[in-house]
């Protein structure tokens, strides 16, 4: 991380974002904000669910289908997919900015979202995990935290998994594990070297729905995030898989945990706030313009004049941020303090963005028909989702403090 004042900045969009980031822009607008009102009063609809298993659950089989159409002609459903796979191979820098144009809504769009590490799959485990992953035909989830591990998983797992004639034996409990319920594919750590553990003593196995031991206990957890509970406790009680379903090298599953972590819990937070945020400033602008109060509209008003003015500083911030992290990421820099730095700012910037949003919309603003609250529940998770946020701030301390 450079801690220098004013270096040059490493990324500019091309013509080809913008065009694409035009595309999601156009796709929002005309075909998923006139869905919001109906998806955010369904019970049905929940915070850490497959996009597709979100809108089959909301909306008619032709909603959905349609969506998914979409998707696919435009490209957008392998956004994240690199060109060898089938994808488009954009870049990170491109990925951030065409995601958090589909943040600005409620409504989920359908691109697969492939974790970066299944992308380590060799040979027949590719045809096997990677391919039904990327067309949709099989749905994943990331189980690392545990009971009593969460915020050091690396030092406090108990999930073990110890080698028996040609098969592992996986043993333990996952816990707030998003999506298990309909996942077909779970990625799960375990201990499989008690004296190495975080360095070079945790596996990533791949274990399949149906492999006998495995249990996803229903109901879910109930949390304020959605009506439905989405995340679940995953049991391993001599579960048994195969060499076949180790993901990487024997004792790497702690550097792969790391490497999903860095990307998709952390740096993606930054889009993930950001169509939020950009969306909440522009509702706030709009309603304050039009909400008279006293003979005056309320955007006359110092006090909302300066709640914007703030809404806006954090979302210029953050983006100007996301972006040139995106860059160094796709410079091949390795950005784990920076991804954290972003999750962090993302997390508590996001929350005061939509506390603002809400407090300018007034009564308003706690209707189920905004999105409002719903932001603001997703955005104050993000401050512990993924790590918490006073965990964040000790990684950046230590590269800070390494030099």
């Amino acid at each position: 991380m450079d801690t220098a004042v004013g270096g040059a900045s490493m990324y500019q969009l091309s013509p080809e974002i913008k065009e694409f980031r035009d595309v999601a822009r156009r796709i929002v607008r005309d075909e998923l904000l006139p869905l919001e009102q109906e998806y955010l009063k369904h019970p049905e609809q929940a915070y850490g669910l497959q996009p597709m298993t979100n809108l089959r659950a909301v909306f008619p089989k032709q909603v959905a289908d349609r969506l998914e159409k979409i998707a696919r002609d435009t490209g957008l459903w392998y956004v994240m997919v690199p060109e060898q796979h089938g994808g488009m191979g954009l870049s990170m820098l491109a990925q951030v900015v065409i995601i958090e144009e589909f943040m600005y809504t409620a409504v989920p769009f359908p691109w697969v979202n492939v974790p970066n590490i299944l992308y380590e799959c060799t040979g027949a485990q590719a045809e096997r995990f990677l391919k039904p992953v990327i067309e949709g035909q099989k749905i994943h989830c990331f189980a690392q935290t545990e009971p009593n591990a969460g915020s050091d998983p690396g030092g406090m797992m108990k999930t073990s998994a110890t080698r028996d004639a040609e098969q592992w034996v996986i043993n333990g409990t996952k816990m707030w594990i998003s999506g298990a319920a309909e996942a077909d594919l779970i990625l799960v750590q375990a201990v499989t070297d008690a004296e190495k553990r975080q360095k070079g003593g945790i596996t990533m196995f791949v274990v399949e729905r149906g492999t006998p031991g495995l249990k996803v206990e229903q109901p879910g957890i109930p949390t304020w995030l959605s009506q439905k509970a989405a995340q679940y406790f995953v049991h391993f009680d001599d579960c048994r898989v195969g060499p076949e379903n180790v993901l990487g090298e024997v004792g790497k599953g702690f550097n792969l945990g790391q490497k999903w972590l860095t990307i998709h819990d952390r740096l993606l937070r930054g889009p993930y706030s950001l169509g939020k945020m950009q969306r909440a400033l522009d509702m706030s602008i709009e309603w304050a313009k039009n909400r008279v109060t006293f003979g005056r509209p309320i955007a006359d008003r110092q006090a909302i004049q300066w709640k914007l003015v703030d809404m806006y500083v954090d979302i210029m911030s953050l983006r100007s941020l996301t972006y040139e992290m995106a860059a160094r990421a796709d410079s091949g820099e390795d950005v784990r303090s920076e991804a954290a730095m972003v999750k962090m700012v993302a997390a508590e910037w996001g929350t005061h963005c939509l506390d603002h949003a809400i407090q300018i919309h007034g009564a308003m603003g706690e209707s189920s028909e905004l999105p409002l609250t719903q932001f603001y529940r997703y955005l104050r998770h993000y401050q512990i989702g993924g790590g918490t946020n006073e965990i964040q701030r000790t990684l950046i301390a230590r590269k800070l403090l390494r030099g």
